[in-house]
């Protein structure tokens, strides 16, 4: 999509400013703005490290799910291991934002991203909160998109829509996110918005279906930030409720929750094709599984494995780097039913049948691991269960970026 054209859903506005938290002088503050007080959700890092925003917005979240109104984002500083200071820095920003907007701090969340144990510049920050409500913000959700970048080589956006009856239902997100992901759920910040009515419960649990099939599918490097946040924000301004049976004018639950995992996919492979340093998207399918789990956790290893991706880079169809992967992966895995293609569906090529190479075309395998993207499929010959994962290669570029990440 291009990123000038991109909007979020009605009801929503956004605006973006560079306030010097990014060394190179580019965008790095941005404000998502309700309307009014409007439905929310949020999915949070796992990772028992968080950053003082992490913190912050699942407190508010807790008790203030159905009224908030804006969520201000600093690129170039994580404040991360910050302690008491950081806690305050963070409720600091949520307070400077609220007054601008004229409403509570507890209606606005904050999100950051960037070094970890460095203090925030306040006064660069107090300068950014007010340059995002004055006229000469760059306005627009494309312009927010490329201030919340860090690493990322360029911002990264989606949107599906949905016609009920005469009226038609948004969703709109936008993420960042290059390094350090992985599940549970990524170095990534999104938010996503909606013109549906939606309470927050619904909201909650239409979040972490989508998250399930989408952020927590992609890693990069195997590494879980403590910033990770994926917010879900939803004005009603579309007239349109969800509902979680058939009823007139009324959105279905599942067709919300199908769209909405659309945008969150879409937003995933986004991050997983522009990994740091990387050249190509991988998508490997885990098939034949007793059920989604063990797919999901066979998928994960060899998604996470170095000896993959680089053999990927190479394009070194080094098949046995896959089934070792597999077979470290703590599932129950038959070693002697393993079967492995690389390739599309519509022409694949088969490597292993019954755990045993075959005697593939080595040359068209590694072209096909130099294709973008590239097809991974292993089946396990277990039952009927599958999934899909996203990562990359690894390059000598993802080590020139983290070798030298902070100097």
């Amino acid at each position: 999509m291009p990123i000038d054209s991109f909007s979020l859903a009605r009801g929503f506005a956004a605006t973006a400013t560079a306030c010097g938290l990014k060394p190179n002088g580019a965008l790095d503050m941005a404000l998502i703005a309700a309307d009014a007080p409007c439905s929310a959700a949020g999915l949070f890092t796992t990772n028992r490290i968080k950053a003082a925003p992490v913190v912050y917005d699942q407190n508010v979240l807790a008790v203030n799910a159905s009224s908030i109104q804006a969520v201000v984002v600093n690129a170039g500083n994580a404040n991360a291991c910050t302690g008491p200071q950081g806690a305050a820095n963070c409720r600091t920003m949520a307070e400077m934002t609220a007054e601008r907007l004229g409403c509570r701090a507890d209606q606005v969340l904050v999100l950051s991203t960037g070094v970890i144990g460095r203090q925030l510049d306040m006064a660069k920050v107090a300068q950014g909160i007010a340059a995002l409500n004055e006229p000469t913000a760059h306005r627009g959700a494309g312009a927010a998109a490329r201030a919340i970048m860090t690493t990322d080589t360029h911002p990264k956006v989606a949107a599906r829509t949905i016609l009920v009856g005469e009226k038609t239902v948004t969703i709109a997100g936008m993420c960042k996110g290059a390094g350090m992901i992985h599940p549970n759920m990524a170095t990534m910040l999104a938010i996503v918005t909606t013109d549906a009515q939606v309470s927050p419960a619904i909201l909650d649990r239409a979040l972490r279906r989508a998250a399930d099939h989408s952020f927590n599918r992609v890693s990069v490097d195997g590494d879980t930030s403590t910033n990770d946040t994926l917010l879900l924000l939803a004005s009603g301004a579309s007239g349109v409720s969800v509902s979680e049976t058939a009823a007139p004018d009324a959105l279905v639950y599942d067709d919300f929750t199908a769209a909405l995992t659309e945008v969150c996919i879409d937003l995933a492979k986004q991050i997983a094709r522009d990994g740091e340093g990387a050249t190509r998207l991988v998508e490997i399918t885990v098939s034949g599984a007793h059920d989604e789990q063990q797919a999901h956790q066979v998928a994960n290893a060899i998604a996470r494995s170095p000896l993959v991706k680089t053999a990927i880079h190479g394009g070194d169809p080094n098949w046995g780097r896959i089934v070792c992967a597999a077979g470290y992966s703590g599932a129950a895995i038959d070693p002697d039913r393993l079967a492995l293609w690389f390739g599309p569906a519509s022409s694949p090529i088969q490597l292993v049948a019954n755990g045993l190479p075959l005697d593939a075309d080595l040359t068209a395998a590694s072209a096909l691991l130099r294709q973008d993207p590239v097809f991974i499929t292993l089946d396990l010959g277990l039952g009927g269960a599958r999934t899909t994962v996203w990562t990359c290669d690894f390059s000598k570029e993802y080590v020139e970026i983290n070798a030298h990440y902070t100097t």
